[in-house]
This record gives structure tokens, sequence and C-alpha cells, in this order.
């Protein structure tokens, strides 16, 4: 017969049955219920703190996001004006400035892009899987 550790509230109950352990027993069993209730508000307090820097984390990737939009936009504005200065010059420097610009939209979009991927991808999990991933047949 093996014997398994009383929990606090089993200690509690146990001390206010028996009188001859029950001041020893309901001393422990007050204070270990004392001790997990101060555990679980601790691991509350922990998983608001994280649930608030992520909140913050998404913020700030928004403002970036919005800075990066604003760019784009300001080099969209700007094209118009560019293009009619190019067609003024000779060809070779109309193809540069059309590769330039092209090359700064695809830039601002790839950075556009990672930065809203990047936002939108879960946290892993630090549980272990619950079911297994390599099926047995």
């Amino acid at each position: 017969m093996t014997l398994t550790p009383l929990t606090p509230r089993q200690r509690l109950a146990r001390g206010l049955k028996y009188t001859a352990v029950g001041p020893v027993d309901v001393t422990r069993g007050v204070l270990g219920v004392g001790v997990d209730s101060a555990q679980a508000t601790a691991a509350e307090l922990r998983r608001r703190y994280q649930s608030g820097q992520l909140r913050r984390e998404l913020a700030a990737a928004r403002e970036t996001l919005v800075a990066e939009l604003v760019a784009a936009q300001e080099a969209v504005s700007g094209l118009p004006e560019a293009l009619t200065g190019a067609r003024a010059r000779n060809r070779r420097r109309k193809r540069l400035l059309m590769v330039g610009v092209g090359a700064g939209v695809l830039a601002v979009g790839a950075v556009t892009f990672s930065i809203v991927r990047r936002s939108m991808k879960p946290e892993p999990s630090p549980l272990p899987p619950s079911v297994e991933v390599t099926p047995k047949p």
C-alpha cells in the first residue's frame, strides 16, 4: 500500500475531524490553502502581464505597418511627377527611373507583407501535443 501525500484541503478536513492531530493539521492545512491561493494568483498575474505584452507588440507592428503604408502612398503620389519628368529625358533615364520605382514598390510591399505575416503568426504552445505526431499502423 503506497501512501499519497494529503492535499491542503484534505489535511484541513482531517484536522478538523481528528482532535488528537487537529491543531497541527489545521495549521498545515490553512497554510497550504494560502500557498495554493498565492500560487494561483501569481499565475493569473503572469498570464495578464504576458497578454498585455502581446497587445503592446501588436500595437507596435500596427504602427510600423501604417508608417510603411504612408511611405508607399507618398511614393505612389510622386510617381506621375516622376514619369512626366522622365518623358522629357532620354529613354535610358526613363528605364532607370521605372526600375527604381518598381524596386521601391516591391521593397515596401515585401516589408509590409513580412510585418503583417509576422503579426498574424500564432505563438507556439509550450505544452506538448495532445495527439501523437506519428500514427501507429
